[in-house]
């Protein structure tokens, strides 16, 4: 099924308001509490998984956003401002399913395949630029 164009306009403005609140958020905690330690990183994190918390539970149990405010708000400021909250709301999905050992897979595979990812994406550049010199 494809996105209607509206919520994909509605994704992008949300993930551009979401990625400016990160940004700004994360330059205040450094300023406040120092960058030697990612504390902003982690109260980012905190933050957006407790709002995806509160909007996803609010959309089953009370409220019925439409798709595009959905999108807005959930993939798009949320996605911005931390893609962690789509990661803990897949696990709460999963969770909700009773499909624990599902959840529990695609936590660890998460977490290990994107920071493998991270290091190999580090081992190709460095390999390329020592060869290039």
């Amino acid at each position: 099924m494809l996105a209607s164009p509206l919520s994909l306009l509605a994704v992008a403005a949300g993930g551009a308001a979401g990625s400016v609140a990160r940004y700004l958020m994360l330059m205040m905690i450094g300023q406040w509490l120092g960058s030697r330690f990612p504390y902003g990183t982690i109260v980012v994190n905190m933050l957006g998984c407790t709002v995806m918390g509160v909007l996803s539970e609010l959309a089953v149990q009370a409220w019925s956003p439409s798709p595009e405010l959905r999108a807005l708000l959930m993939v798009g400021v949320l996605g911005g401002f931390t893609t962690f909250s789509s990661f803990t709301l897949d696990i709460g999905v999963l969770v909700g399913r009773d499909e624990i050992g599902a959840a529990l897979a695609y936590a660890l595979a998460s977490v290990l395949l994107s920071v493998l990812g991270f290091f190999a994406g580090l081992l190709v550049v460095r390999s390329l630029v020592s060869v290039s010199i």
